[in-house]
């Protein structure tokens, strides 16, 4: 059994095409038909269904492929750990990016990453923190920036990178303007603008309320930050926000610090806890913890 009869038969049931797939493997189809024959002349069992229009997996074919799929990959990483032995750090990762993840850097982690690794090709993605953390741990995202909120992610090794306060944001005019700190439980009195469910700073707020048998009055929801300043303008309630956030619009808004208990920010850089981590995902955590370390 060799490695590329394994990837013929994968392209040919990926395609369901002998011609497709010998298309996309840039050979001969004569020779994909031949290696595919011989595979099965090896094993004794017929693989494929050619029977149809469209090439099928025969039940012999069906057990196969989890363990052709697992062989090749074992190859590509250890080809990627050669080569991240060799200074050449090349491949294909996934990032995530928690929404309106305002208090990093992210457009120059990216910028100083494609400088230093030209060859990793980059598939940035945004999303809330639970369902980056979730493609995480099914393997669909390499390494996210995530908010959590304080305890480590069940399944995720996290470095926090990111630690900042929450603050109330509130329009000049209101009275709760003129102070430095409010405390939760009077802040739970009023109407709030929360991010939804799934973002870290909303995870953090919920979880002080419970720890307080409080119940927060959260009338709106947006998950774009300059939604939530948009609505305080306008008098609809105190927007629950990050520190750093609410600076960005300090002529407009005004951050008080949520306290009793102070309720914190935190982004974290996380990647799965039960998989090894490609060389290209090393290289982006290594840079990433010296990026935002001087950030």
């Amino acid at each position: 059994m060799e490695l590329r009869q394994l990837e013929y038969l994968l392209a040919v049931v990926e395609e369901r095409s002998f011609t497709r797939a010998a298309l996309r493997l840039h050979v001969a189809q004569p020779g994909v038909s031949t290696q595919i024959r011989r595979l099965e002349q090896e094993l004794g069992q017929r693989l494929l269904d050619r029977s149809g229009a469209a090439v099928r997996p025969t039940q012999a074919g069906a057990v196969l492929l989890p363990y052709a799929r697992a062989a090749l990959a074992a190859v590509s990483d250890g080809r990627l750990a050669l080569d991240e032995l060799a200074g050449l750090v090349r491949g294909r990762l996934s990032v995530g990016i928690v929404v309106s993840c305002s208090a990093v850097p992210v457009a120059d982690l990216m910028a100083d990453f494609h400088r230093s690794y030209p060859e990793v090709e980059v598939r940035l993605s945004e999303a809330s923190s639970d369902v980056l953390a979730a493609g995480l741990r099914a393997g669909d995202v390499d390494v996210a920036l995530i908010g959590t909120a304080g305890r480590p992610p069940q399944g995720l090794h996290h470095r926090i990178v990111a630690d900042e306060p929450v603050v109330a944001g509130v329009v000049a005019e209101d009275p709760l303007a003129a102070r430095d700190t409010v405390p939760l439980a009077e802040l739970c009195e009023r109407p709030l603008l929360c991010l939804p469910p799934g973002t870290g700073v909303r995870a953090v707020l919920e979880e002080a309320c419970a720890s307080a048998g409080l119940a927060p009055r959260i009338t709106m929801e947006a998950a774009d930050p300059h939604r939530l300043v948009q609505l305080a303008e306008r008098g609809l309630g105190a927007a629950v926000l990050p520190a750093p956030f609410a600076r960005r619009h300090g002529g407009r808004t005004r951050g008080v610090e949520i306290v009793t208990p102070r309720l914190r920010a935190r982004i974290a850089l996380a990647w799965a806890a039960d998989r090894g981590m490609s060389p290209a995902g090393q290289a982006f955590v290594d840079l990433a913890a010296d990026v935002l370390a001087t950030g």
